[in-house]
């Protein structure tokens, strides 16, 4: 089995969007930066001012580091290795085969029992529909190939 891969989020991988992205980034923390230069004695005082630079300069790490690909949220299955990035600002998480216990396989998520004791879940929404069923079908055959129990759950509301 190849690795396949999955994007979660936005599929938005246009160079435009990218640069617009960067340059917006950019744009944030010049003007963050320009505020700390040339209102350094109305900053003394005025705690909202502060808190809207460093909200500037959070924004436009994120927005450069969205425009870089590294926000990209996914899920990669391999042979023998699941990586699983379900937040765009926290690392990715690398899950051997031999380190996974069970699966339970929900509509709307999938959840990874660690032999660890620890478990991982990995919620798709109804955002990307269309996603959903792709990911679970490659994950049952990951299941299959390693020989790790899977179970497919309904919930009941």
């Amino acid at each position: 089995m190849e690795k396949k891969y999955f994007n979660l989020g936005t599929s938005d991988d246009n160079s435009l969007i990218k640069t617009v992205r960067i340059v917006f980034g950019l744009i944030c923390i010049l003007v963050a930066v320009f505020w700390v230069i040339f209102n350094v004695s109305y900053l003394k005082n005025n705690l909202t001012t502060w808190v809207t630079i460093i909200f500037l300069i959070i924004f436009g790490i994120y927005q450069i580091w969205s425009g870089l690909g590294r926000t990209r949220v996914f899920i990669e299955i391999g042979t023998k290795l699941i990586r699983l990035k379900k937040n765009p600002v926290l690392p990715e998480k690398n899950i051997a085969a031999v380190d996974i216990k069970n699966i339970e396989l929900y509509p709307l998520s999938i959840f990874l029992f660690l032999k660890s004791g620890k478990k991982l879940t990995l919620r798709f929404g109804t955002t990307y529909p269309e996603i959903i069923d792709v990911v679970k079908d490659a994950v049952i055959i990951f299941c299959e190939k390693n020989s790790i129990s899977f179970e497919i759950m309904e919930e009941e509301l």
